[in-house]
């Protein structure tokens, strides 16, 4: 029998933020596995970075080392882990465990010899694409250095339109009349323009206390 522990995440950028819909997919996957069996359930409801919200991805990591279930079972890659260089480090702490990993939508499964070479060769590809993109931005960075260019991005007050929309969206914000979300989509401006401008308006006096000046 091998026991399996269920993950499931979901964060407000969800489409369907409801963890049921994968435990649902869970569940079936292990009523379909020989040998499997429900041992634990975790719930978390934060994005793949937020860890200090992830209580039950922290808790599952105790839950390791006491040996609570024998793998972990996701719904997709993504739900688990925030990089495929963050998937290979878990993944070495927890084969000295024999705590293997099994995602249902991708199908891998480190509880077999194949699954486990599929594994490392996703992440051995993985990181050749990033040295790969890193070269790609180094060389274009260099070119545009040769060729007189400025590198970065522009400040946000270069355009005066663009600079009134984001301070009206900055007012709305502070008097409380919007989230950021809904004073983005009203003025036509994109949530980190505004949170780029808070501090830079009120250092300028533009914004005080909710009042545009």
């Amino acid at each position: 029998m091998m026991r399996m522990a269920l993950y499931a995440r979901v964060s407000t950028r969800d489409k369907d933020p409801n963890p049921e819909t994968q435990l649902l997919r869970l569940r079936q996957f292990v009523g379909q596995h020989p040998d499997g069996h429900i041992a634990q359930i975790y719930i978390d409801q934060a994005s793949a970075n937020n860890l200090l919200h992830r209580t039950a991805w922290r808790q599952l990591q105790d839950d390791t080392i006491q040996h609570r279930f024998d793998a972990v079972l996701v719904f997709k890659l993504g739900r688990a882990f925030r990089s495929v260089k963050n998937m290979r480090d878990m993944l070495n702490v927890w084969d000295p465990l024999s705590i293997g990993f099994l995602s249902a939508q991708e199908g891998f499964d480190t509880t077999t010899a194949l699954g486990r070479l599929l594994l490392n060769l996703l992440a051995s590809l993985a990181e050749f694409e990033l040295e790969t993109i890193r070269e790609r931005v180094k060389a274009g960075i260099d070119r545009a250095k040769q060729a007189g260019k400025t590198i970065g991005r522009r400040a946000i007050t270069d355009d005066p339109d663009h600079w009134s929309h984001v301070q009206a969206a900055v007012g709305a914000i502070q008097v409380g009349e919007w989230s950021y979300r809904k004073a983005a989509k009203k003025y036509g401006v994109s949530v980190s323009s505004i949170q780029r401008a808070m501090p830079q308006a009120s250092r300028s006096g533009c914004i005080k206390n909710g009042v545009k000046f």
